[in-house]
């Protein structure tokens, strides 16, 4: 899997929300995507997994413009947006068997899917009988049931207790040893505790993209490090 972003400017009207931005992923690891509210984050998220249409510059996906194939791109692809738009009247388990047929999905996967996500007890309920916290799970087991080799997370932790944290931080360490995972998030410990990597965007453009020891540098930690590149 490689992904290289190349010159990628994205306007609405007047304002731009991104611009000119360059990033290049070649191998397996967890990414933290970050930024304060209105950088641009969840435009690139969407311009990646081509739910906004690309103005101007490029995305290369395993070698190809996502614009020529964008079906073929986007079956490789697993995504989680921050609203989780989700069928409220659908059952859990009918829902994800809808997602698994759309990518024919073997049948069996749906329940090997719902276990490691930890939903389980709430298969048989309605969507729209669910916590806000199961209502993320189920956000991400759509993300994942047809195992994509990119896997693009806006705020996957939203909304969930302390014990849901931990495991659905688990699940996306489990999925990052063998798939890319690309996750945006404003909660520094989770950065902290899951990525290799961080890219720091702001108004629009990349300021820094490197490891997690370097962009805390002389700091004292990630949000005073944070703080300071988006003053």
């Amino acid at each position: 899997m490689s992904l290289e972003i190349i010159n990628l400017t994205k306007k609405f009207g007047e304002q731009t929300a991104l611009n000119n931005v360059n990033i290049q992923i070649n191998k397996n690891e967890i990414i933290g995507l970050l930024g304060p509210n209105g950088a641009g984050k969840s435009t690139l998220m969407k311009s990646v997994v081509g739910a906004l249409k690309i103005e101007e510059g490029q995305i290369i996906y395993d070698g190809k413009d996502i614009t020529e194939d964008e079906i073929s791109a986007k079956k490789s692809m697993g995504f989680l947006p921050e609203n989780n738009p989700l069928y409220q009247e659908m059952y859990v388990k009918e829902y994800l068997q809808f997602v698994a047929n759309i990518h024919q999905v073997p049948h069996e996967k749906v329940d090997e899917i719902i276990d490691l996500v930890g939903i389980s007890p709430e298969k048989s309920k309605k969507i729209s009988q669910l916590s806000k916290g199961y209502k993320q799970r189920v956000g991400l087991a759509q993300a994942i049931i047809h195992s994509p080799n990119l896997l693009i997370l806006d705020e996957p932790t939203n909304g969930l207790d302390p014990n849901q944290i931990i495991e659905i931080r688990n699940v996306i360490k489990e999925i990052g040893k063998e798939k890319t995972v690309i996750l945006s998030t404003h909660i520094m410990q989770e950065v902290e505790a899951l990525c290799t990597r961080v890219i720091l965007i702001h108004q629009g453009k990349v300021v820094q993209d490197t490891d997690i020891v370097n962009f805390k540098g002389k700091f004292k930690n990630l949000e005073e490090a944070f703080s300071n590149y988006t003053a």
